[in-house]
């Protein structure tokens, strides 16, 4: 039995690990590496493995930086099953379709900028996999898992999703493996939710096992309590909106931007936003996503299904307009004051969130506020840092909006919560330490008693 680390070592994202067993290989997702354009070179990095060799890929969620890589995964080989549960099912193949075609337009734009260059030998740009590949990857989905409900995966290999409360269809993931009369449990965390925050149900404790992998995204810090940072939500949109300015919400597409909108309803229902506000969800990811939320109420706490059986929609509320099209999202810069603007993405990588940044930042009157992490490299932390003047499509703009940090939204459990949850394992023979800043690792190990604690390199193997 051997465990190998591919990805999100020392690392916060591109999670990838892989386990042999009983002659069979098994990946434990395959993440893409998001941050600065130098990561580039990362995602079309050798996997460390064949990818034809792959039996199965268990996947824990849906966020890109878990499953982003397996349209490259399958265009290079693999044909095994993929098992996760039936929301995530629904929100990857969002995901990865959204990324295929980000792939295919930033290779068209650099396709262009090479050819204005010229030279003797034509340059040929390729995306790191099509639409097509994507769709081609999902021919490879295959059983449904349920929460808390063993799989035979293969003859000496069960697993086991279990609810992590991450976002929708999240898990982490026991495996029992045996091999030539050994046996060994193994859970691998994948990302473990903030405890009592809407819509879904708080992370189910683990059983206890023999080896760890887990999570550190927020191994060296608390995070803000989650009631003072909805007032804090709806102070930034009275202070903001009462001095005529936006207010930029730079927004995941899974489970922050549903959980704003529930959130904002919220608000406005109780009059703790005191003014009217047109809200914008602006972002096509973001909408087909809060339309699969709809389709899963399985995975809602008791509190969000009242809502639901009380009064329909826990995502909706007076004044919110879905902006689907280019046209319409431009539009939104002809407003120049009263409205809540959520837009992808998070980090403000990309997406629609530029272009919004970009006519408002400069603005005193308008206000940015971020609700969830942002890794270095990163637009969203440089402004979070404290930059004065920032570069957005090649302009540099002044920093003068309110900027807020709201860090009790976060999707993450934080210190606190990871510990506890790493004490119902028992007392596991090793704990990896994956996902995670490298600071934010070597913090959370030193609380950690009674395992032995690694932090593997990319590509290291270990025997179980």
């Amino acid at each position: 039995m051997k465990l190998s680390f591919h990805g999100a070592d020392q690392n916060v994202t591109g999670s990838c690990h892989l386990v042999e067993c009983a002659g069979k290989k098994i990946l434990i997702d395959c993440g893409m590496y998001q941050g600065s354009r130098e990561i580039k070179e990362e995602n079309s990095a050798p996997f460390g493995f064949d990818p034809a060799d792959i039996d199965y890929l268990l996947l824990t969620h849906a966020h890109l930086d878990h499953c982003g890589r397996i349209p490259l995964l399958a265009k290079l080989g693999f044909t095994g099953e993929i098992i996760t549960t039936a929301a995530t099912v629904e929100l990857a193949r969002l995901i990865m379709l959204d990324s295929a075609g980000l792939q295919e337009e930033e290779a068209r734009y650099q396709q262009r900028r090479a050819d204005r260059k010229g030279g003797r030998q034509k340059k040929i740009i390729e995306p790191l996999y099509t639409r097509l590949d994507a769709l081609n990857c999902l021919e490879f989905i295959g059983r449904r898992a349920s929460y808390d409900k063993t799989i035979l995966v293969a003859p000496g290999i069960r697993a086991t999703f279990i609810d992590a409360g991450h976002i929708l269809g999240s898990a982490s993931i026991l495996l029992e493996l045996e091999e030539q009369g050994q046996s060994h449990r193994v859970i691998f965390s994948g990302d473990i939710g903030y405890s009592h925050r809407a819509i879904l149900r708080d992370p189910t404790p683990p059983p206890q096992v023999d080896t760890v992998v887990m999570e550190t995204t927020y191994g060296d810090r608390l995070h803000k309590q989650l009631k003072p940072s909805i007032n804090e939500l709806y102070a930034a949109i009275n202070e903001t909106i009462g001095r005529g300015g936006n207010l930029i919400i730079p927004t995941f597409a899974l489970e922050r931007a549903q959980e704003v909108l529930f959130y904002l309803r919220e608000g406005v229902e109780s009059k703790h936003i005191e003014h009217y506000i047109n809200v914008f969800l602006d972002s096509p990811m973001a909408i087909s996503a809060t339309r699969i939320f709809a389709r899963h109420p399985e995975c809602y706490d008791s509190k969000t299904l009242k809502v639901l059986q009380d009064s329909g929609d826990p995502f909706d509320l007076p004044g919110l307009r879905f902006t689907q099209e280019t046209a319409e999202s431009m539009a939104i810069n002809n407003v120049t004051g009263g409205a809540v603007i959520m837009a992808g993405s998070g980090m403000c990588t990309g997406g629609r969130v530029r272009h919004h940044l970009k006519h408002n930042i400069w603005n005193r009157k308008n206000s940015i506020v971020f609700v969830g992490f942002a890794a270095h490299g990163t637009l969203a932390r440089r402004i979070i840092d404290g930059a004065e003047e920032v570069s957005i499509f090649g302009e540099k703009m002044p920093v003068r909006a309110s900027i807020y940090t709201i860090g009790g939204f976060s999707a993450h459990a934080d210190q606190a919560e990871l510990l506890a949850w790493h004490g119902q394992t028992g007392s596991p023979k090793t704990t990896f330490l994956v996902h995670g800043e490298k600071e934010s690792m070597q913090t959370f190990a030193t609380k950690l008693a009674g395992t032995q604690v690694v932090m593997p390199e990319l590509h290291q193997v270990y025997t179980l």
